[in-house]
């Protein structure tokens, strides 16, 4: 199976960057001797393109670029190809719950990114909204905002860290932009291999012919994975892609 991968999708913090949010020396080289031999690699990130750019053209041209979860899909130009928007409905409620618990926020949208040090001026219909998230420390309060948030069919529910909650439309996450890419490239998800650490990673570790989890990911995701490689400060990334080109 492993010598059937034409695709490498390779989440960002906690698996191809370091806690420094640096690349090493020994991923970047794994990348680039994938490229080599002919396989596409995908940033498959819950970041916005401004976030990532700058990683993404250090390790060379890539085919297509999933950000915010799926949020936006970019050519290997960095032309917008794909985009699915948050209905301004949820984020009302979002933002209710943010004030009703005095919760730290942050957002993507297309004008810009927002969070509590950076607050947005205008009114929510104002914004064209990507992707919403809360960073919650309390574990209880943490499950109240879970429990509502999953009960809406209507929501992409995830965290890309133990404390935090994302939130994307229904459908919109790593997996589906990866089936999307994988058809414009013809391909098959069962020639894909999806690298990620956190909960916004695990539908893609799902349905990839081969799901890794970094040492450092969180359980379910490694419960998911087809094996787990090193941690992202042991150059775990390079550790999988060698796996399956030598």
């Amino acid at each position: 199976m492993t010598k059937d991968i034409k695709l490498i999708a390779l989440d960002l913090d906690g698996t191809l960057v370091n806690h420094d949010g640096e690349v090493s020396e020994a991923n970047s080289a794994a990348v680039r001797k994938a490229k080599e031999k002919g396989i596409h690699v995908v940033l498959s990130t819950g970041r916005s393109l401004s976030r990532c750019r700058n990683i993404a053209e250090s390790l060379g041209r890539s085919s297509y670029i999933v950000t915010i979860n799926g949020g936006e899909i970019y050519d290997h130009e960095f032309n917008l190809v794909e985009q699915n928007k948050l209905a301004h409905n949820h984020i009302e409620r979002l933002w209710e719950l943010k004030e009703e618990h005095g919760l730290y926020f942050w957002s993507s949208t297309v004008q810009g990114l927002y969070n509590t040090q950076n607050p947005f001026e205008k009114e929510i219909a104002d914004y064209d909204w990507l992707k919403f998230g809360f960073d919650i420390e309390d574990d209880e309060v943490r499950q109240v905002i879970l429990d509502e948030l999953n009960e809406s069919a209507e929501l992409e529910v995830t965290n890309s860290s133990p404390t935090n909650i994302e939130i994307n439309p229904s459908g919109v996450n790593k997996a589906a932009a990866l089936l999307k890419v994988c058809q414009w490239l013809d391909l098959e998800m069962n020639q894909v291999m999806a690298v990620g650490d956190s909960m916004n990673d695990i539908a893609m570790i799902h349905e990839a012919g081969l799901g890794v989890a970094m040492g450092n990911a969180q359980e379910p995701v490694k419960k998911e994975a087809d094996f787990v490689t090193a941690s992202n400060e042991e150059d775990g990334v390079a550790f999988a892609i060698e796996r399956i080109i030598d």
